[in-house]
């Protein structure tokens, strides 16, 4: 295998700029989450917030699989909020 074609297989492996971003979006917000859990003291937001920020790294390169679980996950902490 020559160099350009390693070079064009590594290159197409590296994930978009858009699952970039989105991927900071939603550990940010989980990041908020997590700070509020943790200073009242609700185990579920914390533990959410924290699930937030880690489950793109269980994602491959999927964008629209990133922003369904990342929305699902969402809309869990926000009913999880008043309880």
């Amino acid at each position: 295998m020559n160099e350009e074609a390693l070079l064009t297989e590594l290159i197409a492996m590296l994930p978009s700029p858009t699952y970039i971003v989105i991927s900071i979006v939603f550990g940010v917000i989980g990041l908020m989450c997590f700070q509020a859990g943790r200073k009242v003291n609700k185990p579920r937001l914390k533990w959410g917030g924290l699930a937030l920020m880690f489950y793109p790294y269980l994602i491959g390169n999927d964008t629209r699989l990133l922003i369904l679980v990342g929305l699902a996950l969402c809309a869990l902490l926000y009913f999880w909020r008043k309880s």
